[in-house]
């Protein structure tokens, strides 16, 4: 949940960066496209792969992108794991997925449903997933026929003034749901936006210890255009020689424990913004970066798996597993929403 943010220092110095990351014309678009990612340099025995399902990957059966990363973390991609193995080795070992998602507000009303129906076809599909959605409206939610082993649980939550407010807030509540709940029910946790629907496959090749997602919007970009915050008040704040990727808070995970720590200090950051009176750029996801740059995720998804289709054509995106819902900020974003 993105948008410009509401400080006016921060808005002065970020605006001409914020304008051209969303509304650069295509033929730039295009032309970014082409810019080479790095390679993968390791052999398949200087990986630090999760599972047995991991040991699978071909890292060499794509040469037009980055399979993994220096410290060892697959990037995966379309072509490079074969489903069915993945499916067999969590098969047997009975994993079950809690899937995490804020639906606030008319966020509600416009995006749960046809995310939830998207789910059911594409997500974790065969295993056992609860749906732990957190709203302040639970009178609003829709009534869904779920596949066997799949439920849906409402998680309360206290409704904010602001959108900013919602989205760095709900680090405590996923923490506080893996203490209370998750944690004695699932090995795996996903937390994704609400403001997405499922167009293919998102299965268990995308489980690991702690996972990160590459930004659709940065994969090809050098890193001085990488949005990092960069007010050293802050405790989200990266210099210009920090950081290996710009991360999308639209979806993270791992098992209960990483997810845990990985909410727990990001709550922890982001309250000591707060009691500093700073307000990190980008919000949870500034702090989610900076995580993820002190503690390398394990796997790496590739943007494949949160495409934005306003980019337009990229050769290397052979599918799009999950696709930006239209933004509608001016209806959704009003006071209270």
């Amino acid at each position: 949940m993105r948008n410009i943010c509401s400080h006016k220092t921060v808005l002065a110095l970020s605006l001409p960066t914020l304008f051209f990351v969303y509304h650069i014309p295509y033929s730039i678009r295009f032309l970014e496209g082409l810019i080479p990612m790095g390679k993968c340099e390791l052999y398949h025995a200087d990986m630090k792969l999760d599972n047995a399902g991991d040991k699978g990957l071909n890292f060499g059966s794509r040469t037009d992108i980055q399979t993994c990363t220096y410290w060892g973390a697959p990037i995966i991609w379309d072509g490079m794991f074969n489903p069915e193995v993945y499916d067999r080795t969590h098969t047997k070992d009975h994993t079950s997925v809690a899937l995490t998602v804020f639906a606030v507000g008319r966020y509600l009303d416009v995006y749960l449903k046809d995310f939830l129906i998207s789910a059911e076809l594409h997500f974790m599909v065969g295993f056992p997933v609860t749906y732990y959605v957190f709203t302040d409206v639970p009178e609003k939610i829709p009534a869904l026929k779920l596949a066997s082993g799949r439920e849906l649980k409402l998680m309360p939550v206290k409704r904010h003034s602001r959108w900013q407010d919602v989205s760095m807030m709900r680090m405590k509540s996923i923490r506080d749901a893996i203490d209370s709940c998750i944690q004695h029910n699932h090995q795996y946790v996903f937390c994704m936006d609400v403001d997405q629907v499922f167009r293919g496959r998102f299965g268990t090749e995308a489980l690991g210890d702690s996972v990160a997602l590459l930004h659709a919007h940065y994969y090809h970009r050098f890193r001085r255009m990488w949005t990092y915050d960069r007010n050293p008040k802050s405790q989200a704040y990266m210099a210009d020689s920090q950081g290996d990727f710009y991360y999308h808070a639209a979806v993270f995970g791992g098992s209960w424990q990483s997810v845990k720590q990985i909410t727990d200090t990001c709550y922890r950051t982001i309250m000591e913004d707060k009691k500093n009176r700073v307000e990190a750029l980008w919000h949870d996801e500034s702090h989610l970066n900076k995580y993820f740059w002190k503690h390398k995720p394990s796997k790496v998804l590739s943007p494949e798996y949160c495409w934005d289709t306003s980019i337009g054509y990229r050769s290397d995106i052979h599918i799009a597993r999950l696709l930006w819902q239209e933004k509608q900020y001016d209806r959704l974003r009003g006071t209270g929403s």
